[in-house]
């Protein structure tokens, strides 16, 4: 992390709070005047222009005041916020309309659009994985006439589940074999959502680089179970329509990308994935996330446990000038109320 004077912090800090409560670019008199220091704005913008070189803030405009770059949000995030405790009004919102629901289902659906209507962002709740899930065992890929291929998933419980799926181009037997072989040995023993969000991770390589089987496998095995809707989804999303309403996301460009993300599901469900191993509050500003439809955005997530074991994360997908100080407390808390909840039905 950059290391800046006490003094830089202060106007650092107190520009993107501005900036966040209005959206204006926030200029050397303004500072001046609500950092609470006693200095000229010649002085404040003389520390504004050591800001810029350091890549924390810039000017949108050559005569207009500065606003913070996406490392400027980093360093604000991680050592200049403060985080403010939630209300007493929200706390009893949050507890009560989780309390009151019995089933699992219920109670995820009811977190995403609560955290979606506190926040006035877009929320993300990923369906916990539950005990007991059959776990994945063999795939077979047997072809069929033109450039079809019957797919049978057995599960360690025995269940097979059959789909045929159209391809792009016709294999021979020994390829299919192959490939079966190769998926069977690389996720034995995973639950199917488990073998999902590992499918998510292998498309994120580089597919020239990828063997060539395994490259088959992953595609074949992916169309099917992307199909597969079982008895549930992966991820419920709550309050999408809340990002038509932020002036720097109302592009219709980057709303539809947005929405494209969202429908499809498969960025968000990886992001979430890579954050259940970050055992706390994780964020992704603009191009952290690694996904173009978000490069505009902050991800603000947080894991769930059921008896303190992770079962799933939730967050919401906002613009990077978002109320941090607002929204990461209520995140958190709505993680924690969601495993207490949950760990009293599973029970």
């Amino acid at each position: 992390m950059l290391a800046i004077t006490t003094r830089a912090e202060i106007l650092l800090r107190t520009l993107i709070e501005r900036y966040i409560a209005d959206g204006h670019p926030v200029g050397s008199r303004t500072l001046a005047r609500q950092a609470g220091l006693v200095l000229s704005p010649a002085t404040v913008r003389n520390v504004m222009v050591d800001l810029e070189e350091m890549g924390l803030v810039h000017s949108p405009h050559t005569s207009s005041g500065r606003v913070p770059t996406q490392l400027g949000y980093r360093m604000f995030v991680d050592s200049l916020l403060k985080v403010r405790s939630l209300t007493a009004a929200q706390l009893r919102k949050l507890e009560g309309e989780l309390a009151s629901i019995e089933d699992p289902q219920q109670l995820i659906g009811a977190a995403s659009s609560m955290l979606s209507q506190i926040t006035r962002l877009a929320a993300v709740v990923m369906v916990p994985r539950r005990e007991g899930k059959p776990a994945f065992r063999q795939i077979d890929f047997v072809g069929l006439s033109a450039n079809r291929v019957l797919v049978i998933l057995v599960t360690e419980d025995g269940q097979v589940q059959n789909r045929v799926i159209h391809t792009d181009r016709e294999y021979s037997p020994s390829e299919l074999v192959q490939a079966g072989n190769y998926f069977s040995r690389t996720y034995a023993g995973l639950s199917l959502g488990e073998v999902k969000r590992a499918l998510l991770s292998e498309l994120q390589a580089d597919s020239e680089s990828m063997q060539r089987m395994m490259s088959v496998a992953v595609a074949m095995a992916r169309k099917m179970l992307s199909e597969d809707s079982g008895d549930d989804d992966d991820l419920v999303v709550s309050g999408e329509s809340n990002l038509m309403e932020i002036p720097e996301l109302g592009d219709l460009h980057k709303l539809r990308k947005l929405f494209d993300a969202f429908t499809a599901k498969r960025d968000l469900l990886h992001l979430l994935d890579r954050s259940i191993r970050a055992g706390g509050i994780k964020i992704f500003i603009g191009s952290e996330s690694g996904y173009d439809a978000f490069k505009d955005c902050s991800v603000v997530t947080a894991p769930y446990r059921t008896d303190k074991e992770v079962v799933g994360t939730l967050g919401v997908v906002g613009p990077t000038r978002m109320a941090y100080e607002q929204v990461i407390p209520i995140v958190d808390m709505t993680a924690k109320l969601l495993g207490v909840a949950l760990s009293q039905d599973y029970r």
